[in-house]
This record gives structure tokens, C-alpha cells and sequence, in this order.
């Protein structure tokens, strides 16, 4: 652990005008120091990636480290000095050897196979929740009404979670992500998530992700810590992405009619959204478990690097014309969905739901607008994931 020996910046999150922008601090880093030291919150010295071509190198490089134990947060402090391994089951704090018997089993679960098979499922409640907003007329709140409720259902749903339990699941699930109220009532909006991954795994019902974990042998313990991670990050992230694509859609005229003259675009629109907004605005964390040399800079043996994947996604050297959102861009390459032994396991599951969903909102409301000035839409800066907390529409 090297602790601060000369003045170094914390991580750079005031954003300029454009709500899409990463901060522009990011871009001067990427330009003259695109490895360079980073203060974190627990008074370490670590590092700042914002280059593409090395932010690949670090998640590729099995000398870093995603373990829960290892890993310092650039904005946030540790809860508590020392922090326990994870537990089985949360593989997503774990490296190889013991994330690869987890990723093994859940892999096949989420082959873009099986989620071709779910598009129908997808586009039902997809349409079931645009009639719902039809019908509650305008104006109203995108986030509420359709971006929230969908991915709980499709969750719930690839969980094999009754559909009794989806009004529950959906409150708990909104109460937990929403960072204006207090810790306490989002601690115990949590819990009644992770209690809904409980009774899943005790009811054993069939056909579902959960009862084909109980059946590779995995404990109830393991299958209900599983559950209860794909369902909060099968929720929130997706719920956001969706929010916040439409409102840069909305900001973009040319773009939404571009996408609406031609639906086959959804295709692009969706990679190039992950691209251009991408919501992790703090980045991942691995820590070196060895002294790295990485583009003649020493990282030393439990320095944490911050690999910024919003300024990654914005490299000229990566992507011409970076800073425009264009929807017939093929974005080769974004590290939206991270890379490596980690790269998100739902990431097939996500472009088809955002697929699904920005097609069927173009086709249901062709002539979606903002109901509020640009400005006035309240932005998820409070949190990891930047997006949007409401996005007023009327058509």
C-alpha cells in the first residue's frame, strides 16, 4: 500500500455544460498524461488510466486485480479499514481461478442463443408498459413509467421470479437506487430485494436461472447471493441506460428522426449510446498484485489504477470524431460493458433489451419530446452509474 507522498488530483468528475460530456479534465489527462497518479479517498497514491489501448491492457492484464479486498474506490472511502474476501457467490469480487467456476455456469445461461429465445418475452413487456404509458397520456416520467418497470420484469422473469412477487421486487428495487434518500432507507430497500432472492431460490421454482444454478450444484446460499447480483445489476444499469439514451436521443433531433426513418439503425444506436454516454462515470478498479511496468510508468505491487472507460470511449485514436454521437457509427471496440475475464456477463441480455426498447418507443411515439427544458432534467450525478432521475416526455 503506498500511501501520498506528493500532492497528486483526486479523480475529475465536474462535468461542463453538456450533461453527456465526460469532465473535460478527462480529455486533457487522455491527451498529455494518459497514465498518471490519482489520489484516492483512503489517502492511497494510485493511477488514472484514460487511454483506450491501455485501459485494454489493464483489464486484460491478469496481474491486476477485481477482488473485493483489493479493491479502493477513486471517489468513495472504505466502509471499514479491512475488507473481507468475497463470499461465495459474489463472484463479481473475485479472480481466477474461483470467478471463472462461476462464469462458467452462468455463461451458457446468458449465450446469445438464449437471449435471441427471450427477444419475445422482451418485446411483450416492452409493449405492455408503452400501452400503460398511452393510456396515463402526457406529459410523463420516462424513468417511472417505462425505463424502471421494464428491466425488473425481464430480470424477474429470466430469474424465474413469480409474477406475484414483481410489484415488491419493483419497489424495492426503485427505493434501493434512489440516491436522494437516506442510507438507512435504502439499506432496508436492499434487504427486501436480497429477501426476494431468497424466496426465490426456497420456492426452487423451474424453468428459470436460478433453478438451473441449483441444478450445477451450486448451493442455496451461492444461488441466492447470484440472484440477488443479476437482479441489481440487471436492473439499475439498464434502467438508466435506457432513461438517459432517449433523453441524448431527444438532445439530438437529427438522430431520433434519423432513427425513426429507419429502425434498422437501432442496431448501431444502441452500441454507439454505450459509447458516447457510458454511465460508469467513475470507471473500474483493479489493484496490482505484483510491480506492472505499464507504458514505461511502475505500478507497484497494492496500487489501485482507475481505468476511466468513459474517457477511454471518448479516444480520437480509438474513434474518429469521438465527442459527436453519430447512430450509423459502428463503435468497434467500447469498453461500455468493460473487458476481460470480467466484461459484463449480461451484456448480450442488455443490447437486446435496449434494442427492443428504443425500437418499439420510436415505432409507439414517433413524435417523443422533452416536457422540460434540457437543463431542467435531473441528473444522476450522486452516483456511479451517471444518468438521469426523471425525464419528462410528451408527445
Amino acid at each position: 500500500m503506498t500511501e501520498v507522498s506528493s500532492p497528486a488530483p483526486a479523480l475529475p468528475t465536474t462535468r461542463g455544460r453538456c450533461p453527456f460530456d465526460p469532465p473535460p479534465e478527462l480529455g486533457r489527462l487522455r491527451e498529455e498524461e494518459p497514465i498518471s497518479r490519482l489520489s484516492y479517498p483512503d489517502g492511497l497514491l494510485g493511477w488514472l488510466v484514460t487511454e483506450h489501448a491501455t485501459a485494454r491492457a489493464v483489464l486484460t492484464d491478469a496481474r491486476f486485480s477485481a477482488r473485493q479486498d483489493l479493491r479502493y474506490s477513486p471517489v468513495r472511502a472504505r466502509p471499514m479499514p479491512v475488507i473481507p474476501p468475497a463470499t461465495p457467490g459474489i463472484f463479481l469480487g473475485m479472480d481466477p481461478p474461483e470467478h471463472t467456476g462461476y462464469r462458467r455456469a452462468l455463461a451458457k445461461l446468458f449465450s446469445p442463443q438464449r437471449i435471441e429465445q427471450l427477444t419475445p418475452m422482451i418485446e411483450r413487456v416492452a409493449g405492455e408498459h408503452l400501452e400503460a404509458l398511452r393510456r396515463h397520456g402526457p406529459p410523463a416520467d420516462l424513468v417511472a413509467e417505462f425505463a424502471t418497470p421494464v428491466p425488473v420484469v425481464v430480470s424477474g422473469t429470466l430469474l424465474g421470479m413469480p409474477s406475484a412477487v414483481m410489484p415488491r421486487l419493483h419497489e424495492a428495487a426503485v427505493l434501493r437506487d434512489d440516491f436522494r434518500l437516506s442510507e438507512d432507507e435504502r439499506a432496508v430497500a436492499s434487504e427486501k430485494v436480497y429477501e426476494c432472492a431468497r424466496e426465490l431460490v426456497r420456492a426452487e421454482h423451474t424453468g428459470g436461472i436460478v433453478a438451473s444454478l441449483l441444478a450445477d450444484g451450486l448451493t442455496r446460499t451461492e444461488a441466492t447471493l447470484i440472484a440477488y447480483l443479476l437482479l441489481i445489476t440487471g436492473q439499475e444499469p439498464m434502467a438508466n441506460m435506457l432513461a438517459y439514451g432517449v433523453y441524448a436521443l431527444l438532445c439530438h433531433p437529427a438522430q431520433w428522426a434519423a432513427l425513426r426513418a429507419d429502425p434498422a439503425l437501432v442496431d448501431g444506436a444502441v452500441d454507439e449510446l454505450l459509447r458516447y454516454l457510458t454511465v460508469a462515470q467513475h470507471g473500474t478498479v483493479r489493484t496490482a498484485l505484483t510491480d506492472v511496468e505499464l507504458d514505461g510508468h511502475l505500478i507497484k505491487a497494492g496500487e489501485p489504477v482507475t481505468v476511466s472507460l468513459a474517457a477511454a470511449n471518448r479516444d480520437p485514436a480509438w474513434y474518429p470524431d469521438p465527442d459527436t454521437l453519430d447512430i450509423t457509427r459502428r463503435p468497434r471496440g467500447h469498453l461500455a460493458f468493460g473487458h476481460g475475464v470480467h466484461h459484463c456477463l449480461g451484456y448480450q441480455l442488455a443490447r437486446v433489451q435496449l434494442r427492443v426498447c428504443y425500437r418499439a418507443l420510436v415505432a409507439a411515439f414517433p413524435t417523443l419530446r422533452l416536457a422540460v427544458a434540457p437543463e431542467d432534467v435531473p441528473m444522476r450525478d450522486d452516483r456511479d452509474a451517471y444518468g438521469v432521475y426523471e425525464l419528462p416526455v410528451t408527445w
